[in-house]
């Protein structure tokens, strides 16, 4: 979209879950905050959310402090509350508790001037599942190869 403005992605998600929902969600931040992300200084790696007390809670998130923020800087890895609708977070909570599923946030961005995420409802893929997802790639990008030399 030509109103967002991608600041940090999760490029591990897809290779270490399978994603089956996505919620766009805000976010609580403080100024310096907002302007260290506007500087794109923001990392994903290794990051979650959990649903706690009827909220949800975004963890390991590293905002880098702002450059001119001083004291007013807060804790780089701080847990951030993330703002979603009463029945979207119900929702999460019920799918987080019962079926063991994760909520794995997959980029940070700017949308009409205000920070937020992308959150995917995620199942954790086991070691042979990544294998299989690569062994496909690797005969797709073959048979791609294949096709391509028979037509020149």
């Amino acid at each position: 979209m030509a109103d967002e403005k991608i600041v940090a992605t999760n490029p591990k998600a897809f290779h270490d879950y399978f994603v089956s929902e996505t919620y766009e969600a805000g976010m609580a931040l403080f100024g310096t905050e907002v302007k260290a992300l506007r500087e794109g200084r923001a990392q994903l790696r290794d990051s979650f959310a959990r649903v706690e007390r009827g909220e949800v809670i975004l963890y390991h998130c590293h905002i880098s402090p702002y450059g001119h923020g001083n004291r007013a800087n807060r804790d780089p890895e701080r847990p951030r509350k993330l703002l979603l609708h009463r029945r979207e977070i119900l929702r999460l909570m019920g799918k987080t508790q019962k079926r063991g599923l994760t909520l794995v946030p997959l980029k940070i961005y700017f949308k009409n001037g205000l920070a937020k995420v992308e959150l995917a409802l995620a199942h954790g893929k086991k070691q042979h599942d990544k294998r299989e997802v690569l062994k496909a790639r690797v005969a797709q990008r073959e048979i791609e190869k294949a096709f391509k030399g028979r037509r020149s």
